[in-house]
């Protein structure tokens, strides 16, 4: 989410911004034990977990890793300006807004067809291609995306990314028919990204008509690098790593990086989610005021697996996986903050697809879990409450009576959530078993004030609007 300050007027609660925390320790993370798929339950009010375990058999990406294209750029644009800086954690921060870790950057050089195709210099290539290439320099980026208006190119043409040392990642041409003003590149790590572009050796160089206008420049790598003053969450937070009861939820969770139309990139949490059938596909559960449309949908990366290796590392597990395939957006609600997403790539190995409660037993004192990415950071766990009910616009939220109400209202016993945590689970243990109850809008809480509020969207409200028009159709 991004967290929010929210600051009481009598019953109203106004949300300002959320501070920072961090947390450590010393044990490894148990290997995961794959379950059987449960069978559907009719009548029930809740949707199980199921973790597919190493059978998950995986589509395949159009944007994968290829071998580092050897290709001699025929110029170089260099933006030499530094962004504006970012706020960093414990800044106030908009209400109603995901973690922003990028700007968008204009390209005079780049801008439209004609100045672009004068810049391309055509050559030979492998397997009876030609290709040409532009390099992009901006200085003291930790990542770039490429921002492309494609007007035209021949058939069985290729369009590709690299960065200095890096592999080739390929921009999927489906994306190229989507009615969006630009197709936005996979994010390249570094000052640099080169841009590929591969026709048929007997088409004519005159069919390439693009343009690159934009580009976006984060000022947190893509790795996440624990070092960089934007990385890092607050100290009061704990790692999933020493918390081994609540690493099988955090295998639910996602790290969202994406894009808007102008360039300025951010980063937000979100939940894989089971259907009644454990049908095995990708829905996953954020904030709106991550996601809200199918532009930036189109340019999600999802980070999974992201935690520690062990108690008191900074370093993550071998597991962690990257997925850039973009996804669609299948619901949107304002007035809980929820989107729900269904991803085009499938998640990797060693996930779980979480369960879910929508019954009517989610009470004042209910005990909640939340594993998140805060500031973007590795996996957070924060244990607290429900104290109550409430409804929340874009920066108020007000007492409300359950039958009215949109949202839990939460205190933290440990832990907090910062920016970056939007979108995330809130989960409530039944049995053995934990399950969504909500995903997270915004509050007051922080390491500096432990004891504020927080607010998540009451899941069985979603459900009861429209989700279960997927989850259990």
């Amino acid at each position: 989410m991004h967290t929010m300050h929210l600051q009481r007027l009598s019953s109203l609660c106004l949300v300002l911004a959320l501070a920072g925390c961090g947390g450590g320790s010393d044990a490894p993370a148990p290997a995961p034990t794959p379950t059987p798929a449960p069978a559907p339950v009719p009548g029930s009010n809740r949707i199980e977990p199921y973790d597919p375990g190493p059978l998950q058999k995986l589509a395949p990406s159009n944007m994968a890793d290829l071998p580092l294209v050897s290709v001699v750029p025929d110029a170089t644009i260099t933006l030499a300006l530094l962004p504006p800086p970012l706020a960093k954690a414990g800044e106030t921060q908009q209400a109603g807004t995901p973690l922003q870790i990028g700007i968008g950057r204009s390209i005079a050089a780049t801008a439209d067809e004609a100045s672009t195709a004068a810049l391309l210099q055509w050559q030979p290539a492998e397997r009876g291609m030609q290709q040409a290439a532009l390099r992009f320099h901006a200085d003291a980026a930790q990542g770039l995306r490429l921002g492309l208006a494609v007007r035209a190119l021949p058939d069985a043409s290729q369009l590709l990314v690299q960065g200095a040392q890096g592999q080739a990642q390929r921009i999927d041409t489906a994306l190229l028919q989507a009615a969006t003003p630009l197709v936005w590149s996979p994010e390249v790590a570094g000052e640099e990204v080169t841009l590929v572009i591969r026709v048929p050796a007997q088409a004519s160089p005159l069919q390439v008509r693009l343009a690159v206008p934009r580009l976006s420049q984060t000022t947190v790598a893509p790795d996440q690098a624990p070092t960089l003053a934007k990385a890092g969450a607050g100290s009061c937070e704990v790692s999933v790593a020493c918390s081994p009861d609540y690493i099988e939820q955090g295998r639910s969770v996602a790290r969202l990086r994406f894009v808007e139309t102008n360039g300025n990139a951010f980063q937000c949490s979100g939940t894989l989610m089971n259907d009644m059938a454990s049908s095995g596909t990708p829905y996953l559960l954020t904030a709106r005021h991550c996601i809200a449309d199918q532009a930036a949908a189109a340019t999600l990366t999802t980070d999974w697996l992201l935690r520690a290796s062990a108690c008191g590392s900074s370093t993550p597990t071998a597991e962690r996986a990257q997925r850039t395939g973009g996804a669609t957006v299948l619901y949107t609600n304002p007035g809980t903050d929820t989107t729900l997403l269904r991803l085009n790539d499938m998640p990797p190995v060693g996930v779980v697809y979480a369960g879910s409660y929508f019954g009517a037993n989610v009470i004042a004192g209910t005990a909640i879990s939340d594993v998140h990415h805060p500031e973007g950071d590795l996996q957070r766990v924060s244990l607290g409450t429900v104290t109550g009910y409430s409804n929340c616009t874009s920066n108020l939220c007000v007492n409300e009576d359950r039958s009215l109400a949109r949202f839990y209202s939460v205190r933290w016993q440990q832990g907090v959530v910062e920016p970056g945590s939007s979108g995330s689970g809130a989960f409530t243990a039944i049995g053995a078993r934990r399950y969504l109850v909500g995903q997270l809008f915004g509050g007051t809480s922080s390491c500096s004030a432990p004891n504020g509020t927080d607010y998540f969207a009451r899941f069985d409200v979603n459900y009861a609007n429209g989700l279960q028009s997927w989850l259990n159709p």
